[in-house]
């Protein structure tokens, strides 16, 4: 753990992240600064192998509201080398659950951050939990899209923002009591194209290290 930071229990930095705004790349520059682990795809991956569950079942539920009766899929396919035989159906609660339960036991072993998935909600009253919202003006956020091979055009480019936004919103709004992208649902909220991707870390590893500190 970061020398900095005297505090005995391990803690977790949940951010959340509008699309295109840099969110995984400050994340992982903030793991670096503080020399701690960093989740983003790779806790569907934790999960899957935690759970046996096939990992593009986790990819297809992955920040996504609960379709209820569509996603519902036979457990003995669900399932890697499950012993099960029938038809027990697995859902998007199911699969949520499982990785909700993979968050805990990663912050059991050391402290991380974690880019979205309701790390803050889910880990709320398990440990010390500092709540980030990173957000940026449209046009930065295009120029990114576009920039990192999302997206050729900036049609596309924010009509893909709009709708994953969208979809990140109705997940998080779903599974906790807050409102995703509202001030009041997190401790600290940035615009990340005013400081950049370098600068925004800086910044969050500095509010943390007084939080905890």
């Amino acid at each position: 753990m970061n020398q900095d930071l005297k505090n005995d229990k391990n803690y977790v930095i949940a951010i959340g992240r509008q699309f295109g705004c840099g969110g995984r790349e400050v994340g992982q520059r903030v793991a670096q600064l503080l020399d701690i682990d960093y989740y983003d795809k790779q806790l569907l991956l934790e999960a899957s192998k935690a759970s046996g569950i096939m990992p593009e079942l986790f990819e297809a539920a992955d920040e996504r509201t609960p379709k209820f009766f569509p996603s519902l899929w036979p457990l003995n396919l669900a399932m890697a080398g499950s012993t099960f035989i029938g038809d027990i159906p697995m859902s998007d609660d199911s699969i949520y659950k499982a990785q909700c339960q993979v968050m805990k036991d990663l912050v059991d072993r050391k402290p991380c951050v974690i880019v979205g998935r309701t790390a803050d909600y889910v880990l709320r009253d398990y440990c010390p939990v500092i709540s980030v919202f990173l957000h940026a003006p449209i046009e930065d956020r295009v120029k990114r899209i576009i920039e990192r091979g999302d997206c050729d055009t900036h049609d596309a480019a924010e009509k893909r923002a709009d709708k994953i936004g969208k979809l990140r919103a109705e997940y998080y709004n779903f599974y906790t009591d807050k409102l995703w992208g509202h001030a009041d649902s997190y401790d600290l909220c940035l615009d990340s194209s005013l400081l950049g991707i370098e600068g925004t870390a800086q910044f969050i590893v500095d509010f943390v290290k007084r939080r905890l500190g």
